[in-house]
């Protein structure tokens, strides 16, 4: 890549896949990630972030190294988004919290070369496809959000959730059946699918899973981050490998930050309306973006995520007792 040597390459790439492995032996088992081990594992990926931008600043200037601070740290802003957009995907597909963990991890090894396609074609994508993509992401996400609510909302759906706790987690996903998911109906016409999970297997023979399908739509979100990311950290720098090595250790660390929120979500009561929210203002910046041509900063967007959660923390820490007894 420009400017950059055959070995740095190679220090790059063999960073990445150490860390890989090492995150993939820590995770071999499917259960839910603790926020302390979120926190932990998000202090680790800034570690290595930031090791790498020393490596960048010995090998090559102090101009190099703050291009490619400056790029991680947009990415990291505009990551913001895309984590409530990855809980609106798990939820639609109600993929159990243990699994989640999987299916992000296989998401990263697809970004790996997803992101790698988009530094070298720049924005030539977002010409092509980006209004339909995002126009269509748009909707998918305000109709997650309104499922939300609806599901919030119902006490049938409450006492069949309490219910299903009760049965061992394996009965729970041979219950769980995925035949009118949107999902399922759309796919099926390409490929075999089954109704129901197969724990954490994203094939059954030829047949693919709704994990699988799950796999899909993060690869698909994250091509939707990227028309917004690459082109944003091209503008800071036009050298590829800055741009690609901040997008990556950017998106490396943003697992953690999933989990970290997936873990105050379970403990903050009012937390998921805060989500709601979140999820609707995301998918409005979309469309009002594709059809009045008004984009929203993410600077901005960053203050109205941040209100958000901040007025779902502090009314769960304000009023526990009642949404509890609820």
């Amino acid at each position: 890549m420009m400017g950059y040597s055959v070995g740095s390459i190679l220090i790059f790439s063999i960073l990445v896949i150490l860390c890989l492995a090492i995150d993939l032996i820590a995770h071999k088992q499917d259960k839910d990630v603790s926020i302390k081990s979120a926190i932990a594992w998000t202090i680790f990926w800034v570690f290595v972030s930031l090791l790498f931008a020393v490596y960048i600043y010995y090998t090559h200037g102090l101009e190099d190294a703050t291009a490619y601070l400056s790029g991680y740290a947009l990415e990291k802003t505009l990551s913001v988004d895309n984590l409530f957009v990855l809980m609106a995907i798990f939820a639609s597909f109600g993929i159990p919290n243990r699994y989640q963990h999987r299916v992000l991890y296989y998401g990263i090894l697809g970004a790996l070369v997803l992101r790698l396609i988009f530094v070298g074609l720049g924005a030539t994508f977002l010409n092509i496809f980006g209004d339909t993509a995002l126009t269509i992401f748009g909707i998918f996400i305000i109709w997650t959000a309104i499922k939300m609510m609806q599901a919030a909302g119902l006490g049938a759906l409450i006492y069949s959730w309490i219910k299903r706790q009760s049965l061992p987690k394996k009965r729970q996903e041979e219950e769980t059946d995925f035949t009118k998911h949107w999902a399922i109906r759309f796919f099926k016409h390409l490929f075999p699918v089954t109704p129901n999970l197969n724990g954490h297997d994203f094939f059954i023979g030829r047949a693919a899973t709704p994990l699988f399908l799950c796999l899909i739509t993060v690869e698909f979100a994250d091509i939707m981050f990227a028309f917004d990311s690459v082109p944003a950290v091209l503008a800071i720098t036009e050298k590829p490998f800055l741009v690609y090595t901040s997008n990556i250790f950017a998106i490396l660390g943003m697992r953690s930050m999933y989990f970290c929120l997936a873990a105050a979500k379970k403990s903050l009561v009012h937390l998921e309306k805060a989500v709601i929210g979140i999820l609707v203002y995301i998918g409005v910046k979309m469309l009002v973006d594709v059809f009045f041509d008004v984009h929203i900063s993410s600077t901005a967007s960053l203050g109205v995520v941040l209100s958000f959660l901040s007025i779902g923390i502090l009314a769960s820490l304000i009023f526990p007792a009642k949404e509890a007894q609820a």
